[in-house]
């Protein structure tokens, strides 16, 4: 799948964004500074104004559906018929050229996320950049491996979309979806908290994701807000897969995750299976409501206590039906805690279930 790096990196001209191989410093992951033009601005406004063909499968008059044109998990584009492609181009590999670059989205451990449109289908997504270096230094591959193969074979619509992805000598691309409305976390830091009815639709969604997962034997492990993030009508998705594990055996042993949503059972070196994430669901929905998680402390290790002993307390302002919820859901034993199909019909949930309209 390799392709070769100076076509793939061959500078995107001023009509199509900024250069992706001038943007991005070779083997730093780091994105240089670049004062944005007038033209840039309105162009990346224009990429991102219309949500409609962002998040709707692109119709068959304006090029094939990259939603069914990508074949889960390969990173190559199937036959389709019915379509302004010809049959030699549709059965393609992906390269950096078949996409317009936009602006930057976001920088992480490993690389950056970028606005891009794929140039065919006018189809707006964000484009992951990987180095391969840090990625090997890191001693992640097979993490990442396992991040494409589950994420792409997923679809819920509270799960965001991997549609493909590809390669060069340097760097590996993930073609994902695009959430306009940014990181659920950012939003929780601006309002402080959530209010009962914001809290219930999110963790309906989540919920509904999470039992979407467990049925194809998916165990997400690492529900935090930082994972999550916000499509254009405010809906809820959940974006980061690379603790996930597919377990037909459904039994783990293996610590990761964030410290603040780790269960008992993970803590103290047990077997986990699925229902560490019902334990993550009552951290979040706990952290949704109060602003911070249950059981946050000054050091790792009074987190580490507070957790083995549920010391879990509440702030006045949180309802009984809501502690209900939480308190059902944070019990030491995993075979105590709630099921996710009993969260969804929680008297909590269908009392205060709304659409979100912000």
């Amino acid at each position: 799948m390799a392709a070769e790096p100076g076509r793939v990196l061959k500078p995107v001209n001023s009509s199509s964004g900024p250069d992706l191989a001038t943007a991005v410093k070779p083997g730093t992951g780091r994105v240089q500074e670049k004062t944005p033009t007038s033209t840039d601005s309105a162009r990346y406004q224009r990429m991102a104004a219309e949500p409609g063909r962002v998040l709707k499968p692109v119709n068959s008059s304006s090029g094939p559906d990259l939603t069914a044109a990508v074949k889960p998990g390969t990173g190559r584009v199937q036959a389709k018929e019915k379509t302004h492609m010809s049959s030699e181009a549709t059965r393609k590999k992906w390269t950096l050229e078949d996409f317009d670059i936009g602006r930057p989205l976001g920088k992480g451990k490993f690389g950056n996320v970028y606005l891009a449109r794929e140039k065919s289908t006018k189809y707006v997504v964000a484009l992951k950049v990987l180095f391969k270096s840090q990625l090997q230094k890191a001693g992640v591959e097979h993490q990442l491996r396992r991040e494409i193969e589950i994420q792409s074979h997923l679809r819920h619509p509270n799960i965001l979309r991997l549609f493909g992805y590809f390669h060069d000598k340097s760097r590996v691309y993930l073609i994902l979806e695009y959430a306009p409305k940014g990181e659920l976390y950012k939003e929780l830091m601006k309002n402080k908290r959530f209010d009962e009815n914001r809290t219930v639709t999110y963790i309906n969604q989540l919920a509904s994701a999470l039992l979407y997962c467990h049925s194809k034997k998916v165990i997400h492990r690492d529900i935090k807000p930082e994972n999550l993030l916000l499509g254009h009508t405010g809906d809820l998705k959940i974006a980061d897969f690379g603790w996930s594990v597919h377990a037909p055996s459904s039994r783990r042993t293996t610590l990761c995750g964030t410290l603040d949503y780790l269960p008992p059972e993970m803590i103290e070196g047990k077997l986990h299976d699925e229902k560490v994430d019902l334990w993550s669901l009552g951290v979040l929905c706990y952290e949704f409501l109060v602003g911070k998680p249950p059981f946050e402390a000054e050091t790792n290790t009074d987190t580490y206590r507070r957790i083995t002993k549920v010391d879990l307390q509440f702030p006045p302002y949180v309802s009984e039906p809501g502690r209900n919820l939480i308190s059902n859901l944070l019990r030491h034993d995993p075979n105590q805690r709630i099921s996710l199909d009993k969260v969804l019909e929680h008297p909590w949930i269908k009392d205060n279930l709304s659409p979100i309209t912000s």
